[in-house]
């Protein structure tokens, strides 16, 4: 009776805020688990639900596999926006269910944040759960990887549905032990690019077997700690692979897998991990993703290549170490000339701690000048001075339009990064420039 109440009065209220606001957010979901917090575990649903959950990567991928499965004819819900906790999973679930909460999709796809993958699963079904990689994020949110990464782990103990993990990432790979008794786990992994190093060129996690505790063997690394590793102790680092990429051309947006050529509109080897994990998925549930691969565009700050008075511009999240180093690969990775613009903010959802910046490689080429911008925009500045950088070529703007407009007064090709809080009022103080 009282799930019934709720998803009446919810259902209103949403009804409700969509006649004056296009997005609600999770507003919805979070009156929805105030008035139950267990709400979530009545939705009936009755179709396949696939998760997608990491530090980076996440939206990307569950949009991709969204926008498969309806080009390939079928109704799917999703959390296309983000809102990865709990109260905006329910708010999803509550926008597309019935008034007695039947969801009505042939397919549901979630984003979910780290952190929530045990609390959400252990309500609703999960038929498939894929895992990009783990990095440290938001330390005074989240703490230490390594507690995400066991209470996954413990979860995962007594999962026995499809578990799609990254191989090159032994802080991932690991996952496909927690239970002995799953004969559902499928590895994706990503053959040597370019680009890859002999040695970490970035701040990384993955050093040591999570099993015998000795020091992994690494034949490659393609960023971060991700890479091919083995553990010459146990053998960990040479599970069998469902699904490889090969041939990687980042630079016309490249790579083969299953001895099929795909285009994409991407250009980054972070990106290629994400649609060797969509690749996984659709080879898991036989969907056809080639044509989807080619035509999909995220447009929202990730890799998103935008065009401000004829001048070419590169807009990027950065949330963490990873994220920015990533970034700065893809730059480096331009031999062109161009300018940077670094917008750094500390708002509660991006974490007061921004002592991240220090992992970050500013070993950056062909920058002419660099922009930076946020609430700790002198922070940022100050580690790209001391990383070796003219300081005489780098401008600090405490006001984002004028850094945007700063930005702008030359032609040369741009690369934007920004944080969390930061990336939305980045793009759209971009997007007026005139």
């Amino acid at each position: 009776m009282r799930s019934s109440l709720v998803f009446f009065v919810c259902k209103i209220l949403s009804a409700f805020i969509g006649i004056f606001k296009k997005n609600s957010g999770n507003v919805v979901g979070k009156i929805a688990t105030k008035m139950d917090s267990n709400i979530i575990k009545y939705f009936k649903i009755n179709c396949p639900v696939i998760a997608v959950t990491a530090t980076n990567g996440k939206t990307t991928t569950n949009n991709i596999i969204s926008y498969i499965i309806k080009n390939n004819g079928k109704k799917v819900v999703s959390n296309l926006e983000g809102n990865n906790m709990e109260t905006g999973i329910v708010n999803t679930l509550l926008k597309n269910s019935t008034i007695t909460g039947k969801v009505k999709a042939d397919y549901i796809t979630l984003e979910v944040d780290e952190s929530y993958v045990p609390r959400v699963f252990r309500k609703i079904r999960l038929d498939t759960l894929i895992v990009l990689d783990f990095f440290r994020d938001q330390l005074d949110r989240n703490g230490e990887e390594e507690a995400l990464i066991l209470k996954i782990e413990e979860f995962l103990k007594t999962y026995q549905n499809n578990l799609i993990l990254n191989r090159d990432d032994p802080n991932v790979a690991r996952l496909g032990r927690a239970n002995p008794e799953n004969k559902n786990v499928f590895y994706f992994s990503v053959e040597k690019y370019k680009y890859a190093t002999s040695e970490e060129k970035e701040a990384g996690e993955g050093k040591f077997c999570p099993f015998d505790k000795t020091r992994l063997d690494y034949e490659y690394y393609q960023y971060s700690h991700i890479g091919k590793y083995e553990c010459k102790k146990c053998g960990f680092g040479t599970e069998k692979i469902f699904l490889q990429i090969k041939n990687v051309d980042v630079k016309n947006g490249s790579f083969e897998a299953e001895d099929e050529r795909y285009e994409t509109l991407a250009n980054s080897i972070y990106a290629i991990y994400n649609f060797a994990a969509v690749l996984a998925f659709s080879k898991i549930y036989n969907f056809d993703a080639k044509d989807s691969l080619k035509n999909f565009r995220l447009d929202n700050g990730r890799c998103e290549s935008v065009t401000i008075n004829n001048t070419e511009t590169l807009i990027n999240l950065a949330k963490n170490p990873t994220g920015a180093n990533v970034s700065l690969r893809i730059l480096n990775e331009d031999e062109e000339e161009k300018e940077l613009l670094f917008v750094l903010n500390d708002n509660i959802a991006d974490g007061f701690d921004v002592s991240w910046i220090w992992d970050i490689n500013f070993d950056i080429k062909n920058v002419t000048r660099v922009i930076t911008a946020g609430t700790r925009a002198y922070d940022i500045a100050i580690r790209i001075k001391t990383s070796g950088f003219d300081k005489d070529k780098i401008e600090a703007y405490l006001d984002l339009n004028e850094a945007v407009k700063a930005l702008y007064k030359t032609k040369i090709k741009k690369y934007v990064i920004a944080n969390y809080t930061a990336l939305q009022p980045t793009r759209k103080a971009i997007f007026q420039v005139k």
